[in-house]
């Protein structure tokens, strides 16, 4: 009897450490929404590493919603993650999230979009300003100075929409672009379609297209064929299905990003600032045209 005690007594100590070392190596990673291929990449880039090193990872989807990106934060630091990888949904909304993450002590780093306030470790993503530009030369080089264009935005409020539309501003200040219209497609492909085909209908002389990501491209591309229009269209990120309407001929070009290097690098990150190490604030991920 006294035997079995002591063998009981062993095994509950065995599953109170297993489960402190759990705890200790448990990171997470919060992403705006897994409803689009480019963020499904960068989670399997964020969960390959972390098992790769070592680490339990919790991923929850905010679904585009900053009130359920608040909520899931709330949970992550009742769980005791010691970091936090957050996407945010909105540059200005996140802060309130980030802003309980501190007030936890425990460390967060954003990947892909930055957020406006809070103490962030380090931002790991893309240079959105120099994709836009380079979306908007690489247009230029296919029509000419002085083309008639059309931009699809991404959703409003992230930081992401508003550096390419700066860096593609740039393009057309230096290309004499005529800008026929630029609105807002949530970088969503269903709506992409949707607004495509309520500007082409003011807009017939449009000659370019630049989507802040592939999936409005996808859906303006749908929207192009339908009308016969023949239009060069430059998406953003090199998803694989943008990749494939490239090859097609479908689309001209897409400024690829590298959505699992920037999850892979967030992880790697985050055990550097978890061991003390220095860490830049921000760590540009680099670009490429695919055309």
């Amino acid at each position: 009897m006294k035997k079995l005690l002591t063998l009981a007594i062993a095994l509950v100590l065995t599953m109170a450490l297993g489960v402190s070392a759990q705890a200790k190596d448990t990171i997470a990673l919060v992403v705006s929404t897994l409803n689009n291929p480019f963020f499904v990449t960068l989670k399997d880039g964020a969960v390959k590493q972390a098992g790769d090193m070592g680490y339990e990872i919790i991923v929850l989807d905010s679904q585009n919603d900053p009130a359920k990106e608040l909520a899931n934060v709330e949970d992550l630091i009742v769980r005791g993650v010691k970091a936090v990888l957050i996407n945010p949904t909105d540059s200005d909304a996140v802060s309130n999230a980030i802003r309980l993450i501190n007030k936890a002590d425990i460390p967060v780093l954003t990947l892909d979009r930055g957020a406006s306030r809070g103490t962030v470790a380090s931002h790991i993503a893309s240079d959105n300003v120099a994709g836009g530009e380079m979306a908007g030369n690489y247009m230029a080089e296919k029509l000419g100075k002085g083309a008639m264009v059309i931009q699809l935005e991404g959703l409003a409020g992230t930081s992401a929409a508003r550096d390419r539309g700066a860096g593609f501003a740039k393009a057309v200040e230096a290309n004499g672009f005529k800008v026929l219209a630029s609105q807002p497609a949530d970088f969503d492909r269903t709506k992409g379609l949707n607004v495509m085909e309520n500007m082409l209908a003011s807009h017939g002389d449009v000659q370019g297209v630049f989507a802040q990501n592939d999936e409005m491209a996808l859906g303006a591309i749908r929207a192009l064929k339908a009308a016969g229009k023949s239009v060069v269209v430059v998406g953003f990120d090199g998803t694989d299905d943008g990749v494939a309407a490239v090859k097609r001929g479908d689309m001209a070009g897409t400024i690829a990003q590298q959505p699992a290097l920037i999850g892979s690098l967030g992880v790697q990150t985050a055990d550097k600032v978890l061991k003390g190490e220095k860490v830049e604030a921000y760590i540009p991920v680099p670009l490429m045209v695919v055309k």
